[in-house]
């Protein structure tokens, strides 16, 4: 195991994989000088369902979980054939961002097609997709932001690469926060899917899509640096600023903006 996996910004609780706080980059906004965003309250993971009573203490307990936000479609999480999480004391809520067409076998042969015969093309398209069929799980977590900041949420996907690692990046850039911590968030889930691997491996080769296209479909499951840097110049072109996509497709104000601000930058200690 990568010793990266005992250290800051993971965090653990037994079962969850690609688990780590989002929270403690410094903000760049003129009016937060020298503020961090708030650890220890936005966490991000791959699928919990393997989470063991171990794990739960320490996701509910220990890091103070409150609410979890799955970005998988009804597809997905069936295809898990595992009961629904239920943890008492968390809230669960669904937020997909995709419908359930995404993933039906020719969608998703030709979406892994995709990522082996151009991937960042590929990682473009899906990335932009997200943007603009996801507004209502930005949504969702925003406001959560907004409106409860005494409690720590969760936001997940299947792998917690693409999906979550868009959403939490513009979150990020909502924040203040420059690229290049943009850039290592994102490229962590290499090591945060490091122990998971072969379990993807062999999920992967009992469908003949992915065994397939398995050069697309390694190529689906990396974190390199170049698939984020694309997507936040895209962003940019295409909406300007995160406040711009925050307001004019999610649908929050600048009011929301600042209180969301408010909740999640705290300023940053300097130790003695």
């Amino acid at each position: 195991m990568d010793p990266k996996l005992t250290e800051p910004p993971f965090v653990q609780a037994e079962g969850v994989i690609n688990l780590r706080d989002a929270g403690g980059q410094l903000s760049r906004l003129p009016s937060y000088t020298n503020h961090i965003v708030k650890p220890r309250y936005l966490y991000r993971a791959g699928e919990p369902s393997r989470i063991t009573p171990k794990g739960i203490i320490q996701l509910r307990d220990e890091l103070g979980v409150r609410k979890v936000f799955d970005l998988r479609s009804d597809v997905e999480v069936k295809g898990y054939k595992a009961d629904p999480l239920i943890i008492e004391g968390v809230g669960f809520v669904k937020a997909p961002v995709s419908s359930a067409e995404a993933y039906d076998p020719f969608s998703l042969a030709r979406r892994v097609k995709g990522f082996q015969d151009d991937p960042l093309g590929a990682f473009l398209h899906l990335y932009m997709e997200i943007m603009e069929k996801g507004t209502d799980s930005v949504y969702k977590v925003l406001t959560h932001i907004r409106d409860h900041p005494d409690e720590p949420c969760l936001v997940h996907c299947t792998a917690g690469k693409d999906r979550t690692g868009t959403i939490v990046a513009v979150i990020h850039l909502l924040l203040g926060v420059d690229d290049e911590e943009i850039v290592k968030d994102y490229t962590l889930t290499t090591v945060g899917l490091e122990p998971a691997l072969p379990g993807l491996v062999e999920r992967f080769k009992a469908h003949d899509v992915y065994r397939d296209n398995w050069e697309g479909t390694m190529n689906m499951s990396s974190s390199k640096p170049e698939w984020i840097i694309a997507f936040l110049s895209q962003f940019r072109e295409k909406y300007g600023t995160a406040e711009g996509y925050v307001k004019n497709r999610v649908g929050l104000s600048d009011e929301d903006i600042e209180k969301i601000r408010v909740n999640l930058l705290v300023p940053k200690t300097v130790p003695n």
